[in-house]
């Protein structure tokens, strides 16, 4: 399993992908709110979506899985 994380801490503004879609190396897949900038979180490896950890208006830190791919 592979991880995506959290670039900084923020709140989840947008969650582009479901459990089960493929996706692509540098895909967004999450977009952050921090400090009133939207910040999008690219997919650094390839797969199939396992899991989305995170929901819209959840506050995560830095580090925090948002997303496991298989």
């Amino acid at each position: 399993m592979k991880e995506i994380t959290a670039s900084m801490a923020g709140m989840v503004l947008n969650v582009l992908v479901n459990a089960g879609e493929d996706i692509a190396a540098g895909q967004v897949v999450i977009v952050l709110e921090s400090m009133k900038m939207e910040i999008p979180v690219e997919s650094s490896v390839s797969g199939k979506v396992a899991e989305v950890k995170a929901s819209i208006g959840d506050f995560v830190n830095e580090g925090d899985v948002l997303i496991t791919v298989e």
